[in-house]
């Protein structure tokens, strides 16, 4: 009988030890997914600041479009991934200044755009209230962009390409949100990238291209772009109460 007993005993003791593991593996799982989840789309424009074209810092002129997913870990900021694809182009005939007008360069590059970073809400953001949220928000990130590298060839008298490149470059910006229906968010948004590149718009190669090139511009400032628009996003991912953000 004690035999059995102590089988017994250690029977239970084990299915305790189980049920204890199970019961946390569940609450992690739980944990898990028990936050408020946003994918969608970017939808706008890009313009681009550097030495060719316009200076206008806000002036898109080409479609930039994107997808990205945010994590709403707290009701004052959320983490963020995007990718976004546009086609840089300006020209010194639209600049305005005499003297690009004069010179007469012209660019265009296809972007693509990975980046991560955070939200950092104005308010108090809570997708589970009765009321429908809504806040502005600053973002701050980083990026990893490929581009095809340009310089102006002297010969031919125009514009070369070279091969694709990645490079890194900080996005930042402003932007406002709100939940317009149930489960869907819109926002605004303009983010600018400071690069850490000065070819994309082929002014100071960052490679020797092999032939005669010329370089112009200003060699110590770094190419920027911009990308404005709107964000669509619908949310999923219950909580475990409706003020729960931390």
């Amino acid at each position: 009988m004690s035999n059995l007993n102590y089988y017994i005993c250690g029977l239970l003791e084990r299915m305790r030890k189980r049920a204890v593991i199970i019961f946390l593996l569940l609450l992690s799982v739980q944990s898990g997914i028990a936050q408020i989840h946003e994918l969608g789309v970017f939808l706008g424009g890009s313009n681009f600041i550097g030495d060719v074209g316009k200076t206008n810092y806000i002036n898109p002129n080409k479609l930039a479009i994107g997808g990205l997913y945010k994590w709403n870990k707290s009701s004052r900021y959320a983490y963020r991934l995007a990718l976004n694809y546009t086609k840089l182009q300006a020209d010194d005939a639209d600049s305005g200044n005499s003297a690009r007008a004069e010179r007469g360069y012209a660019f265009s590059n296809r972007i693509m755009e990975a980046s991560a970073g955070m939200e950092f809400h104005f308010w108090e953001y809570d997708l589970h209230t009765l009321r429908r949220p809504f806040t502005p928000y600053i973002y701050g990130g980083l990026a990893a962009l490929n581009y095809r590298m340009l310089y102006y060839n002297t010969a031919e008298g125009g514009m070369s390409a070279q091969e694709r490149r990645f490079s890194v470059a900080f996005p930042f910006g402003l932007g406002v949100k709100g939940e317009v229906l149930p489960n869907l968010v819109l926002g605004a948004e303009i983010i600018a990238r400071y690069t850490l590149v000065n070819d994309i718009d082929g002014s100071n190669p960052e490679r020797d291209p092999g032939v005669d090139f010329t370089r112009f511009g200003n060699y110590s400032s770094k190419d920027w772009y911009v990308l404005s628009g709107i964000t669509i996003t619908y949310t999923f991912g219950k909580r475990p109460c409706t003020s729960c953000f931390e």
